[in-house]
């Protein structure tokens, strides 16, 4: 089994959660990144593909997850079953989940906010729930991105970050970003999401 290295900020996994890596060849957390990766980017021209899905639909959620982490991980799709460092408990994520993607199908119906707004209290929500054993930002990301188009807006910037999974001055101020939002201070997000 490889060493994990976790970025400040990130939610470690535990030891069940880590012996269901799928591949075998990976030795280092080098090697993980770069799996995981393009595994993420089959997931991401499977969700832009969806055209006529409901992205604020649960099976929609866990199905993102899954086509982002499923050959990497055994879990890829499936809610976390222990507590993490971030997150509601764990037998809470189906309900909060459900009124999360509630919330944002009345805000997208009821235009409560702009798209951009929308998508980010969206994108905040499910970062704070951390529904996943890993993987939550760069799922919610992506989630928060499709709906985003979905609204007619562009796709976020994100800080103009290659990668954010990674220990970075721009994670950093990501991190900062999402803990304002935990304050109330959703604009910060706003416009580090479109940097």
């Amino acid at each position: 089994m490889i060493e994990l290295v976790y970025p400040p900020g990130a939610t470690p996994i535990d030891a069940d959660e880590a012996a269901a890596l799928l591949p075998s060849h990976i030795a280092t957390q080098e090697d993980l990144n770069a799996w995981e990766e393009a595994n993420i980017l089959q997931g991401e021209r499977w969700a832009f593909r969806q055209r006529r899905r409901d992205v604020l639909d649960e099976g929609f959620v866990r199905t993102l997850h899954k086509k982002m982490f499923d050959r990497t991980w055994r879990w890829a799709g499936k809610f976390r079953v222990s507590d993490k460092n971030i997150g509601v408990a764990w037998s809470e994520i189906a309900v909060r989940l459900r009124d999360l993607l509630d919330d944002a199908r009345y805000q997208v119906e009821r235009q409560t906010y702009t798209p951009d707004e929308t998508a980010i209290r969206l994108h905040h929500r499910l970062v704070w729930i951390h529904a996943f054993p890993n993987g939550n930002g760069r799922h919610s990301r992506l989630l928060t991105d499709v709906l985003a188009t979905r609204l007619g807006r562009p796709r976020f910037s994100w800080g103009s970050a290659a990668s954010l999974a990674v220990t970075s001055g721009v994670r950093a101020r990501y991190i900062e970003a999402l803990q304002a939002a935990d304050r109330g201070r959703i604009e910060l997000l706003l416009a580090f999401a479109r940097a």
